[in-house]
């Protein structure tokens, strides 16, 4: 007796993004360290020092992280309301920050009170930096004014009102201890100068801008605000070089990484994307379960850090090197390993008798039931949720068996309202599917054999043989289209291809016959 044979599942190739360097590398993260916070995490800042800690703002607290710890190694609570925008000095000493009060506040990163207190905005400050020097902070605020102040002496220096709505980003020169760029809601950018007392360039972005990102040569200034991301030459004036428009919602953060050779951006719809900063094409995209504020790359790529509406902190660490992992595992194995793996490795001799263990075949639920002839169970345990949404081609190939074996119009009938509405949800989801037509044609034409005679009698039913009906049509439709085009293709083909004219020979035959018989039989026909 010949054993059961299971049902051939057909491996379809996937249709899915193109396989780049560019992929391989972002998609060489770890899965996502997940951390809760007290609130929405409105920024991300990592330390230029090594280790690289990373700052995180998030209500009233800024927590300070470790690169591999999931708990704060260091938290600062001294805020009476919402703190924003704590940043690192270059030297990874100190941190400053502002608040929703007004008052920004600098910390030493070894300490928990607050160095200095500077004083004088009169809404809440969004925007705070450290100047290349080490001894400024520019600070932007909602009072439409940025501020420039001194550390050492914890006083003012400079005040600048010139934007007219919310000032919520800004960024300082790391070449240039004289020059800042803030960001505001009325649309503008701003270059200013601390020697001067205005600002000295003005860029029109043309939405509330939310970030601002400066490259390392800083010659080149990107801005994002509602779906756009722009760059601007600042080298030719402010000239604008690319307006880039990916996202579906406002833009909320800016990340270089690679060096410098990735442009990252963050959205609310959930979505980061990544951009090669020759082309500015997308060539990678991260999705996230909530909006995201706050995006930002340790050196090297070595972690992605962002921050959600949510108050979700996720952080992706990069995976090492095969060889290192490999190392890794020797180590931990032990003694006792060998005894689990000892014979694996042995080759039998020509002269040795091999004793073949039988090996227990395990079938899939519908196979055992296709195997007890239960076609209507194997039909129902195909048709399972799960199976039918996920697997879809597992579901057309028990069909597929079912109708090879004669018995699909029996496994078919005798179905509820429920179980018939579910086949023919499936049919309409697949049917225009090449993979599963030839089949799914077949089943669908069995069923209206089948239940021809209840047509009418439920209206969830006939709304669905309808959905059927006009998706039959407008596919067919479709198909007459293509194949117009095809036609009109073959005629402009057709025509495209060179003629090549055929030598016409002296010693050419009239119907068979000479040059001469073929004159003679002329005149005759012509006599007549």
């Amino acid at each position: 007796m010949a054993s059961f044979k299971p049902t051939k599942i057909p491996v379809y190739p996937k249709l899915g993004e193109k396989v780049t360097q560019d992929t391989l590398y972002w998609k060489n993260y770890k899965v996502p360290v997940q951390i809760k916070e007290f609130g929405a995490v409105s920024n991300i800042d990592f330390s230029p020092v090594a280790p690289h800690n990373f700052a995180v703002t998030a209500f009233t607290r800024i927590h300070i992280y470790g690169p591999f710890s999931q708990a704060p190694v260091k938290t600062f609570t001294r805020f009476k309301d919402t703190a924003y925008c704590g940043r690192f000095r270059s030297d990874g000493q100190l941190l400053v920050a502002g608040c929703e009060d007004s008052v920004v506040r600098l910390f030493d990163v070894s300490g928990k009170v607050a160095l200095r207190m500077f004083k004088g905005h009169t809404k809440a400050v969004h925007v705070t930096d450290f100047t290349s020097d080490r001894y400024q902070i520019i600070t932007g605020s909602d009072d439409y004014t940025c501020r420039l102040w001194d550390i050492p002496n914890a006083a003012e220096l400079t005040t600048y009102q010139e934007h007219t709505d919310y000032i919520r980003c800004g960024v300082a020169s790391k070449l240039n201890r004289d020059l800042f760029i803030t960001g505001s809601y009325d649309h503008t950018l701003k270059v200013f100068d601390a020697r001067t007392d205005k600002s000295v360039m003005t860029m029109e972005h043309g939405q509330p801008v939310e970030s601002l990102l400066l490259y390392p040569s800083e010659g080149l200034l990107v801005s994002a605000g509602g779906r756009y991301v722009k760059v601007w030459d600042l080298l030719k004036g402010g000239q604008p070089l690319v307006s880039l428009k990916n996202h579906h919602k406002t833009v909320t953060c800016l990340a270089l990484g690679s060096n410098g050779q990735r442009l990252l951006s963050a959205s609310l719809d959930r979505h980061v994307k990544v951009y090669n900063t020759t082309s500015y094409k997308v060539v990678h995209n991260f999705d996230y379960a909530a909006a995201i504020l706050s995006l930002a790359l340790a050196p090297d790529d070595e972690s992605i850090v962002v921050g959600m509406t949510n108050s979700i902190l996720s952080i992706k660490h990069r995976k090492h090197s095969e060889e290192s992992k490999e190392g890794l595992n020797r180590q931990r194995q032990r003694p006792s390993y060998r005894v689990f793996v000892k014979g694996k490795n042995y080759v039998p001799k020509q002269d040795d008798y091999l004793v073949s263990k039988p090996v227990k075949e395990h079938l899939a639920k519908y196979d055992r039931q296709l195997k007890k002839f239960s076609v209507s169970k194997a039909l129902d345990t195909a048709m399972e949720p799960w199976l039918r949404k996920r697997q879809p081609e597992v579901t057309v190939a028990v069909m597929k068996e079912l109708d090879r074996r004669g018995t699909l119009k029996n496994a078919l009938a005798g179905r509820d309202e429920e179980q018939l509405s579910q086949l023919l949800h499936f049919v309409i989801g697949n049917i225009v599917d090449t993979r599963f037509s030839p089949i799914l044609v077949t089943a669908a034409e069995m069923i209206l054999d089948i239940y021809k005679s209840v047509v009418g009698q439920s209206a969830l039913i006939d709304r669905q043989l309808l959905r059927l009906q006009s998706l039959l049509d407008s596919e067919i439709n479709l198909e007459r289209e293509l194949l117009e085009v095809l036609g009109m293709l073959d005629t402009m083909f057709a025509t495209s291809i060179p003629r090549k004219e055929v030598p016409f020979s002296d010693n050419s035959r009239s119907n068979g016959l000479a040059q001469g018989e073929a004159c003679s039989s002329r005149s005759e026909l012509h006599v007549t």
